[in-house]
């Protein structure tokens, strides 16, 4: 038997070990034609490629136990678990291994040691897999596509699942606490976990998976922005914001569509994109039957729309949010910020869509979305898709939108919120002269200018 001098594993033939150098050598020179992923050795590289082209099927069983692997060499080294002693004896918990280095990599949960380093964060794992896992999280790399709609995953484990997406249609589990929704229940409980987790932010209240999880988490909140591009001095909270915007200055798009010539910089834009050709919109709510092609619009749309949970609070007054998003938006408000500046008069603005209304309304710059019904002038694009889809919904009769506290039916979700106002007894908008609180903006503005004349007659 040979032996690795770097890790002790051991190679019945030396041909053997000298392949299994290359591992920790820095030559890797079998490379992906699709993605240009390197490797060490031929049979990894064509192991891999069967990622791209879709052939992850194992047609080699046990005959024993009938676990099922995709080369013979693999099925081969599991069978003589079978019939192999187990003279690899564990000293500390007395369990026994048929091959001598499954035993070192379970020595390592008694020892504590982890001999794999990640060179970004310097976090250390037991295993060469975990570190593999843990290095995508900064390099944003996707290596598993599905065939279908050209999604990418970090782990083979998530595109297996994903998969089941396109194989059968199957029922949305929901999460209670938050309304996220999965495509099995074994990923619904891995997620319930996360809401009663001890790594828990002092600031909203979510709960996250592990220390590192709450540490990108809390620079939402902080607005910390430890690393720095190269190029542009730009920061960012996470290494794969970073990763992602470093293909603006490089122009990489790595993510290209197998049904046209597009190609997008994240997994996520392009599997956007896919749906279009594809129509798939596989989760359905279960209130009003509307369909979306993710889960995330699901989420959405039941927390918009269906739900009156406000879990972001304001901490400078009474205004609670739907999402951290609009949270953040409103907290510039009370800083007194106002970073956009119009270049045509002295007007500044907190916001960009407020700075943008007042270029259209004042000073003719930019382009109006026009109804073609109506006539009806609008800012955003989004705005007049919404403003159509009224019309469409109105001439069909259809009111979708139901009241889950008395029988009022409505065409669009932003009717159904302000209805629901009528059944809630909070009263989000405070006169800032005095303590008066409001369900409604329009009646905190008349109030606001009565208040204020008011005070000057005194």
């Amino acid at each position: 038997m040979y032996t690795c001098s770097q890790c002790d594993k051991l190679f019945p033939r030396l041909s053997n070990l000298k392949l299994h150098q290359l591992t920790h050598a820095a030559e890797k020179p079998f490379m992906c034609s699709v993605c240009n992923k390197r490797f060490a050795r031929p049979y990894t590289l064509q192991e891999h490629r069967r990622v791209h082209s879709g052939t992850v099927e194992k047609p080699f069983s046990c005959e024993i136990c009938g676990k099922r692997f995709r080369t013979k060499a693999n099925i081969n080294r599991h069978r003589n678990s079978h019939t192999r002693e187990m003279l690899h004896l564990c000293s500390f918990c007395e369990k026994r291994f048929a091959r001598k280095d499954n035993l070192i990599i379970h020595l390592r949960t008694h020892t504590g040691e982890k001999p794999y380093l990640c060179t970004v964060c310097d976090k250390r794992f037991a295993e060469s897999g975990t570190l593999q896992n843990h290095q995508r999280s900064h390099t944003g790399e996707k290596p598993f596509v599905c065939t279908v709609c050209s999604r990418w995953f970090k782990r083979k484990s998530h595109l297996d699942e994903h998969r089941k997406l396109h194989s059968y249609t199957q029922d949305v589990h929901s999460c209670t606490h938050c309304q996220k929704c999965f495509t099995s229940r074994r990923y619904l409980k891995a997620h319930m976990r996360s809401h009663s987790s001890k790594f828990k932010c002092p600031e909203c209240g979510k709960c996250l998976r592990d220390n590192h999880g709450l540490t990108l988490h809390r620079r939402t909140h902080s607005g910390q922005k430890p690393l720095e591009c190269s190029i542009c001095g730009k920061g960012f909270a996470s290494p794969c914001q970073l990763v992602v915007h470093k293909r603006n200055h490089s122009g990489e798009k790595p993510y290209k569509c197998h049904l046209c010539p597009k190609a997008y910089k994240t997994s996520g834009a392009l599997y956007h994109h896919t749906t279009v050709h594809t129509g798939d919109k596989p989760y359905k709510c279960s209130l009003c039957n509307k369909s979306f092609r993710q889960p995330s619009g699901l989420q959405n749309h039941q927390r918009y729309v269906h739900s009156n949970r406000r879990p972001y609070h304001c901490p400078y007054c009474v205004r609670q949010y739907k999402t951290a998003i609009d949270l953040r938006r409103h907290v510039h408000v009370h800083s007194g910020a106002k970073r956009y500046l119009c270049g045509y008069c002295s007007n500044c603005f907190s916001t960009y869509p407020q700075l943008r209304v007042h270029l259209l309304k004042s000073h003719d710059e930019g382009t109006w979305f026009i109804c073609h019904i109506c006539n009806k002038k609008l800012v955003w694009q989004v705005g007049l898709k919404r403003h159509l889809h009224r019309h469409l919904l109105k001439d069909e009769g259809v009111r979708r939108y139901v009241c889950g506290e008395c029988p009022k039916r409505f065409f669009a979700a932003e009717d159904l919120q302000n209805h629901a106002k009528v059944h809630s007894d909070t009263r989000r908008f405070c006169c800032s002269l005095c303590d008066k609180s409001f369900k409604y903006k329009a009646g905190v503005k008349q109030h606001f200018q009565r208040c204020l004349s008011s005070l000057s007659n005194v």
